[in-house]
């Protein structure tokens, strides 16, 4: 279609608003909206890649922290924003459960479009050392002498680390009482002070309190063991059948953003992911870089809606939970 067609269709009204639109990203600084505070996984990870980011797309990429609401508060403002390729949204599995535990203006495959799942990992369950803790069957046992008298934190209600330890109990017959934070850093600094016993979470913010002794791994949540916490055995390893429950991490734009936009955010997120610096930069966090397709980010999240929605409803969680 050359220039002259074009102008001719446009003056008729022929031509859809999207193919009207610049095919180009805005002139000003690209926003990378964070739905969790500074000092969590998905801060943390975002901020490796980033730079790189920015300059293989050649203009600013500045990261715009907006948390609060077990990362629904950013998500809502990012659902808001134009569709011009300007506004971009770096998400952690919450993006997959808070439609079903909260009242959303929106369901996330219909906001948004995917352009990668950029990383996955284990959640890890941890005790602090002043415990008695050694292995999750003791803990296991304790919460069965005396259920919901032993604390375990989160980083809020109903992300992957909540619903995963709700199914967990459930399959356990065990019960031990959900103390939600806003956000992975604030829950950190609880657990590594002692303040809560256990902590239920990605290993990205407590793999440096693991190797230092301060956090004692109990589980994971991979089908088996995994390199990102050593010598510690899967729940499933430990009687609890084929649990698994890995986290991850994805970027996501604004639906309606021209495909040419979401391309080239996916193929400048992926070259930016794969570099062996960044890689092993934000793998030796605890995680293992995925880059997948849009399309292959699209099914998984729309599994993991589906998946752990069922566990949602069947214990009744809700943002007030």
């Amino acid at each position: 279609m050359n220039r002259r067609h074009v102008l001719g269709l446009a003056g008729a009204g022929l031509l859809a608003p999207h193919v009207l639109r610049a095919q180009t990203f805005p002139d000003r600084p690209l926003r990378l909206i964070v739905p969790w505070p500074p000092g969590g996984s998905t801060d943390t990870i975002a901020r490796l890649f980033q730079p790189r980011l920015a300059e293989v797309l050649g203009r600013p990429v500045i990261i715009d922290n907006r948390g609060g609401a077990s990362g629904a508060t950013g998500a809502i403002e990012g659902a808001r924003a134009p569709a011009d390729g300007s506004t971009w949204m770096f998400v952690y599995d919450t993006q997959a459960t808070n439609e079903t535990v909260m009242r959303l203006p929106f369901r996330t495959m219909e906001a948004f479009v995917p352009v990668s799942l950029a990383a996955s990992g284990p959640l890890v369950m941890v005790a602090h050392q002043s415990t008695p803790f050694t292995n999750f069957q003791q803990v296991v046992d304790a919460a069965r002498r005396a259920p919901e008298t032993l604390n375990y934190a989160t980083s809020g209600v109903g992300g992957l680390a909540h619903v995963s330890t709700t199914l967990l109990q459930q399959q356990g017959n065990f019960r031990i009482v959900h103390v939600p934070y806003r956000g992975g850093g604030p829950a950190v600094q609880d657990a590594v002070a002692g303040h809560v016993p256990l902590f239920m979470t990605n290993v990205v913010i407590v793999s440096q309190h693991i190797r230092n002794g301060v956090l004692r791994p109990l589980g994971v949540t991979t089908r088996g063991e995994t390199r990102h916490v050593p010598n510690t055995r899967s729940f499933a390893q430990q009687g609890f059948g084929d649990f698994e429950a890995p986290t991850w991490w994805a970027m996501l734009g604004r639906a309606g953003t021209p495909e040419p936009l979401v391309r080239r955010m996916h193929e400048a997120l992926s070259r930016v992911l794969n570099e062996p610096e960044v890689k092993s930069r934000i793998e030796e966090q605890g995680c293992d870089i995925v880059a997948s397709s849009p399309e292959e980010c699209r099914r998984f999240i729309e599994a993991e809606v589906a998946k752990w929605a069922r566990v949602i409803t069947d214990n009744n969680i809700r943002a007030d939970s």
